[in-house]
């Protein structure tokens, strides 16, 4: 299993769904960075089940702070999280050590762990190992929060019902929003409609899958490493490692290829209103040019397929005998974990861009001891993570939403 990820900033995971305990481990965090429990316990609120929508195992996902925090801020050691499971049913999975789960990881655990890997609950291959993902993201989340990057998402698609998109000229009232939101859509019509989808679906013993957006905001021009560390590889590594992931693509994605180049590439106009005073006028590439963040927002599409675990009668295999079976799950499980997924997918991009972050600010300074000017196009992220204010106050920053003249020529583009 690989379990650890980062260069700079590491994180590794631990634990299988019906082991003893799960968590995550966070290295390369400088002292004196304040973490807030309350902020961390309300994401953990929002990847926990509730209601009929949602999986009826219901775990309290307590976190437990093991080492690397000392009277509220980071002690400069591994930030530990342990997370004890609390409702395992193991009896749930003995009919199916054997059965090959349609949609599930069963048949390649077999052919890569030699029969070995815990089969219950899915092991090592659940979602239940995001919740540790949640807890590091939280305290990742924070730190970009306090030099004012913020993160949001709301479900664009569920099935065949839409949300209505992020209105970027009014941007920042649409992040609060969605933040502020359990379920994650920004239509309060489509929202029920979403609601009453998946419970038809469940009771069909069947379950829905949908498409997340994701926006960032707050991110200065020449985040990113390319070739291989850029911002899209990063994050899409991170993001691929989620069960469910089936897509990922950033700004207008696929949907590029169908048109001329003057229409996607995105206008460069000046806006003497914001930082730096150069923006674009559109924003089909997602704030993203050749690896590296361009100074508007960024924007993330994720595909999350549905859960493979239904209750209705499905072909499989007996893997002992190679002889043909029907199968029938039971136990607890989400009709849709798009709306619980959301959390886990704005953790693991806060993971990503913090530790791009650190890697520039890192070459900056080194960059800086050597005597190189420094082009200063946009409002930088603060290149000492290791000094916060003793207040624990952020640092001012400008909004970096798309201003008016850019919202209207997109519009106009469209």
């Amino acid at each position: 299993m690989s379990d650890t990820f980062g260069t700079l900033l590491k994180l590794t995971i631990f634990g299988e769904s019906h082991g003893r305990a799960i968590g995550a481990v966070l290295t390369g965090l400088p002292a004196g960075l304040p973490v807030d429990m309350d902020r961390l316990e309300q994401d953990m609120e929002r990847r926990r089940a509730k209601g009929r929508i949602s999986t009826q195992r219901h775990e309290p996902d307590q976190v437990q702070v093991l080492s690397g925090v000392f009277e509220g801020r980071t002690a400069g050691t591994a930030v530990t999280l342990m997370i004890e499971n609390k409702v395992q049913r193991p009896a749930d999975y003995d009919q199916l050590k054997y059965r090959l789960r349609p949609g599930h990881a069963d048949l390649a655990a077999f052919a890569r762990y030699n029969g070995c890997q815990d089969y219950r609950g899915g092991g090592h291959f659940s979602g239940r190992i995001t919740a540790g993902l949640v807890a590091a993201g939280s305290i990742c989340r924070q730190v970009l929060a306090n030099h004012g990057i913020q993160i949001a998402s709301h479900i664009e698609q569920l099935h065949k019902i839409r949300d209505r998109d992020f209105d970027f000229a009014h941007l920042d009232e649409d992040i609060a929003l969605a933040q502020s939101l359990e379920f994650g859509v920004l239509d309060p019509q489509k929202s029920a409609d979403m609601h009453s989808l998946i419970e038809e679906a469940a009771s069909q013993g069947d379950s829905v899958g949908g498409v997340l957006e994701t926006v960032v905001t707050g991110l200065p021009a020449g985040i990113g490493d390319p070739f291989f560390d850029s911002v899209e590889s990063e994050l899409a590594h991170l993001l691929f490692s989620v069960p469910a992931v089936k897509g990922v693509s950033f700004g207008d994605g696929f949907a590029l290829a169908r048109l001329y180049g003057s229409q996607a590439n995105d206008p460069i106009i000046p806006d003497p209103t914001l930082p730096g005073g150069i923006i674009t006028a559109t924003n089909r590439n997602g704030g993203l040019n050749g690896g590296l963040t361009n100074g508007m927002p960024v924007i993330i599409h994720t595909a999350v397929k549905p859960t493979p675990s239904i209750y209705k009668v499905q072909d499989s295999v007996d893997f002992r005998t190679g002889k043909a079976v029907k199968l029938q799950i039971t136990g607890r499980h989400d009709p849709c974990i798009i709306h619980r997924a959301r959390i886990v997918i704005e953790s693991a991009v806060a993971f990503g861009l913090l530790d791009l972050l650190m890697v520039r600010d890192a070459q900056l300074k080194l960059g800086q001891d050597a005597g190189v000017p420094m082009m200063d196009t946009r409002d930088r992220f603060d290149t000492n993570l290791a000094h916060e204010h003793e207040s624990g106050d952020a640092p001012a920053r400008s909004e970096t939403a798309i201003s008016p003249t850019a919202d209207q020529a997109r519009k106009e583009q469209a």
